[in-house]
């Protein structure tokens, strides 16, 4: 039996998934000392990884189109989350932010966690640099 310890480098991680990877070959018997190893050495693995490379959220957008696709939906399906076609369309396209009531509904009719939703996407930095900016309409218009 080796001696199990916190992964803390790359090469330590190397060696420790090769490892578990040879012990998962041995495929150990039930409550084996092997099969306890194998279970330590995977949440080593995992600690790790989770560490070392985190996983950020999905953008607003990207996280509706999932889940979407997860249960089979169409854009004629959103229509009770955006409130018309034109709606589903701009914000499916990127050219709408999510306003608060679709937040909700498609966090209640769809799960996709609020946090999810709630982000800040490159349409509302867009919007929000616009409105702050000295950005004459009319000047624009006239040119």
């Amino acid at each position: 039996m080796s001696i199990l310890k916190v992964i803390k480098s790359e090469a330590e991680h190397k060696l420790a998934v090769e490892y578990l990877m040879a012990l998962m070959d041995l495929n150990p018997a039930s409550g084996s000392i092997q099969e306890n190893e194998l279970e330590v050495l995977s949440l080593l693995i995992e600690q790790f990884e989770r560490e070392q490379f985190p996983v950020g959220k999905p953008e607003p957008i990207e996280a509706v189109k999932f889940r979407m696709e997860q249960q089979g939906l169409q854009q004629k399906d959103m229509l009770k989350y955006f409130g018309s076609a034109s709606k589903v369309s701009e914000v499916l396209n990127g050219k709408r932010p999510l306003s608060l009531s679709m937040i909700r509904k498609l966090h209640q009719g769809l799960g996709i966690p609020a946090d999810v939703l709630i982000q800040k996407t490159g349409v509302e930095h867009d919007i929000a640099l616009v409105l702050k900016s000295d950005f004459n309409k009319q000047e624009f218009i006239s040119k």
